[in-house]
């Protein structure tokens, strides 16, 4: 326990630097307390709920929550108890490495480093908006360098497609309403371009990568590249990230938590993302 506490203080402090504090100057105490103390930051819940209109890859189990107790035990006090079944792939969840690229981390070996940092949001949603097969391009990620720096060390790259707005419209999230695997053919969303997820392995250093679809690919791709190349560098994703448009292009964090398969190649996942105050 002990290890993991160091852990997430130094991920925070490097989040800081990154935004023109001094955490040299600060115990680490101080550098948590004034990032995520206080009624100033802004917390925004960027997971959607599970529930029978969670939307799942159409070949996978969808959520199931069956109900154990619900009502007075015989003891005299209210009790509630459910069970529930999912596929890990579902919702707003965790891609561990392990889920495209043989011997890389499972769900329960990410490192905490690389599920709370510093967020940079690229927003393509006006070109996606255009093109449900858009894909995220190295230009677009210049493009957003060329005006906010380059991104930075350590940094949780999150795109921003617009796609959240069809949530939970299976039809307009996905493409299709259809199941099974007739309805693969049938998807469209944007993603991120294979080029763009090689130059970022090769240029720059990112700790995770989100996304507001369903994938990290885009919906017409059957070699899902993009996974292969982020996955084999230990690069997890975020993918079906709620509330993105609430996030500036830099300047907030990100804590992103899965549930801790053991041997899992995901699982669900709470985002939440924290905008400093001033105070």
């Amino acid at each position: 326990m002990r290890r993991s506490i160091t852990t997430v203080s130094i991920t925070v402090t490097c989040g800081l630097a990154w935004a023109g504090c001094q955490p040299a100057q600060r115990e680490p105490a101080d550098v948590i307390a004034g990032l995520f103390a206080g009624g100033s930051a802004e917390w925004i819940d960027m997971s959607y709920s599970y529930d029978e209109s969670t939307i799942f890859w159409p070949t996978a189990q969808p959520f199931e929550l069956e109900v154990v107790s619900a009502g007075m035990s015989e003891g005299g006090y209210y009790y509630a108890a459910n069970n529930f079944c999912s596929a890990e792939h579902g919702g707003t969840h965790l891609d561990a490495p392990i889920h495209f690229y043989e011997g890389r981390q499972t769900a329960d070996q990410v490192p905490l480093q690389r599920l709370i940092g510093p967020a940079v949001v690229v927003d393509v949603s006006a070109a996606a908006g255009a093109d449900s097969d858009y894909q995220v391009s190295v230009e677009d990620l210049e493009a957003w360098e060329a005006e906010q720096g380059a991104i930075p060390e350590g940094a949780i790259l999150l795109l921003h497609t617009g796609w959240g707005a069809r949530w939970p419209d299976a039809e307009r999230y996905l493409g299709t309403a259809l199941k099974g695997p007739e309805a693969v053919p049938l998807l469209h969303f944007p993603g991120l371009h294979p080029d763009a997820a090689r130059w970022l392995v090769e240029n720059r250093r990112i700790d995770a990568l989100g996304i507001d679809t369903p994938s990290i690919d885009y919906g017409q791709s059957t070699a899902f590249e993009s996974h292969r190349i982020l996955y084999a560098e230990n690069i997890p994703a975020f993918e079906n990230v709620a509330a993105l448009e609430r996030l500036p292009a830099k300047g907030a964090y990100v804590i992103a938590l899965p549930m801790k398969i053991a041997g899992g190649s995901g699982g669900p996942l709470r985002v939440v993302g924290v905008i400093p105050g001033s105070g």
